[in-house]
């Protein structure tokens, strides 16, 4: 029996690729580099400032440029990061019905608390969370169940008895950790080119409000 569910954040509760995107595209901009279009960001956004970066330099953390460009538009994030940012269609309706169906929700990411909480907070979310749980708030970032179980912790429910719903294979991984049920969201970023069929998930879901499905 389901009595709780929790939420990945980018690609899953919120569509935060335009505000990602932005910040990427400001900082190509600083180093005299062509925009890069939403779609092409939108892909690679749930991976954060490592996929972005390779979407728009072309490079990975072994980089020797890599360090200075990812505090440089971590820093541009941090000054817009819900200008463009909102719930994902459907969305809403969905948090209205948990709530109403008497079932605590939250949030569950690996983006940290500096970008994580303002943005709940303009989102409205702040109060009607029951747990926001950062990247920087557990030891070990997902696909370690760590979040995962300190959210279940958080809400008071046994971690068997909470759904999880994410966009990336590490959301799946993490979730299998920790011995959630787990919904693979196909609406969200779901990386460059990848098979959410094949993460292991539960189920796939195609539109946040299909999560109803799975609370009886």
């Amino acid at each position: 029996m389901i009595r709780a569910v929790l939420f990945d954040l980018d690609g899953t509760l919120a569509d935060t690729a335009p505000d990602l995107g932005g910040a990427l595209n400001r900082l190509l901009s600083e180093n005299g580099r062509p925009a890069v279009p939403l779609e092409s960001a939108r892909r690679l956004a749930s991976s954060g400032a490592r996929g972005l970066l390779l979407a728009g330099f072309g490079i990975t953390p072994e980089h020797r440029e890599y360090a200075a460009l990812q505090v440089r538009f971590l820093d541009l994030y941090a000054q817009a990061v819900c200008v463009d940012t909102c719930l994902f269609p459907q969305m809403e309706s969905l948090l209205a019905r948990i709530e109403s169906l008497g079932l605590p929700w939250g949030i569950v990411t690996n983006k940290a608390s500096r970008f994580t909480l303002p943005l709940v907070a303009a989102l409205g979310l702040t109060n009607r969370a029951a747990c926001v749980v950062c990247g920087d708030t557990t030891a070990h970032l997902k696909p370690a169940p760590d979040s995962l179980l300190h959210a279940a912790r958080v809400i008071g429910v046994a971690a068997e008895q909470c759904l999880y719903v994410g966009d990336d294979l590490r959301d799946i991984q993490a979730a299998r950790a920790a011995h959630m049920p787990v919904l693979a969201a196909t609406y969200g970023y779901l990386g460059n080119g990848e098979q959410p069929d094949t993460w292991g998930a539960d189920a796939l879901i195609a539109s946040p409000i299909e999560v109803l499905n799975f609370l009886a």
